[in-house]
């Protein structure tokens, strides 16, 4: 009996790819290359070169930290589901190397239906989150993100926010004037963070800055205990600085 044929090398090439292509998958905050080695079973010297392949052509991308993500090109081949949780992951990804880069925590939040809604927050042990004592949708006239979010609508707008969101005092600094709290708003520079000085919660100071992609008003924001407030204006300057690359792939 004839002996089964073995496979050639570019059908061994297309299973390691493919293997390659299935861990980095089921690691959507990255994954290192010795990782992928592990899991796949292949030598690092062989990994190595079927990487930097996968690179050349797109199917995966090498991020600050030296981890492998899903690259672009990949996701065009994959579902609109599988799509849109590759770009989720690469946001969270994104928003925790600027929280280590900050010291803070940071959120990402968009004004969806009428609605402030966060839709992303990266924090940790040393840099916890804000506790939302008050649902941040009830609360957008004393949050930074609220505030930023209100600074991106028109008039009416903001008028008919309010007019379902009651501008209630949760500190001694929260402006519930209307008139007052619309004519900051348009007092403020668009390029320059709009800060929370212990409006929404004694104890913790925050900052935002907008992601305005197409015409959906969106914000970055950090969060700090108050004993950390001298460091509030360099943190929201670096947070201003590194919007524009998520503002990028938010409009993708």
């Amino acid at each position: 009996m004839a002996l089964k044929p073995e496979p050639t090398a570019p059908f061994h090439s297309v299973q390691y790819a493919l293997r390659v292509l299935e861990a980095v998958s089921r690691h959507g905050g990255g994954v290192t290359e010795a990782r992928i080695a592990r899991e796949t079973g292949l030598p690092v010297g062989h990994l190595a070169s079927l990487l930097l392949t996968l690179r050349r052509e797109g199917y995966v991308e090498q991020v600050s930290d030296g981890a492998y993500v899903t690259g672009a090109s990949l996701l065009l081949l994959g579902s609109r589901a599988a799509r849109r949780q590759a770009l989720e992951d690469r946001l969270q990804n994104t928003l925790a190397q600027l929280r280590d880069s900050v010291g803070a925590a940071v959120y990402l939040s968009r004004y969806v239906d009428g609605e402030v809604s966060v839709t992303q927050v990266a924090d940790g042990p040393l840099t916890p989150a804000v506790n939302e004592w008050v649902d941040f949708r009830s609360s957008a006239h004393a949050s930074a993100i609220g505030k930023c979010l209100l600074a991106q609508l028109d008039h009416d707008g903001r008028r008919d926010h309010i007019s379902r969101h009651r501008a209630a005092r949760l500190t001694s600094r929260t402006i519930t004037d209307e008139k007052v709290l619309f004519s900051k708003l348009d007092a403020h520079p668009a390029t320059v963070p709009v800060l929370d000085l212990q409006e929404y919660a004694v104890g913790t100071v925050c900052a935002a800055v907008p992601l305005t992609a197409g015409a959906s008003a969106g914000c970055l924001a950090l969060s700090l205990p108050i004993q950390d407030a001298h460091r509030l204006r360099e943190a929201a300057d670096t947070l201003n600085r590194r919007a524009a690359p998520l503002m990028l792939s938010l409009a993708l």
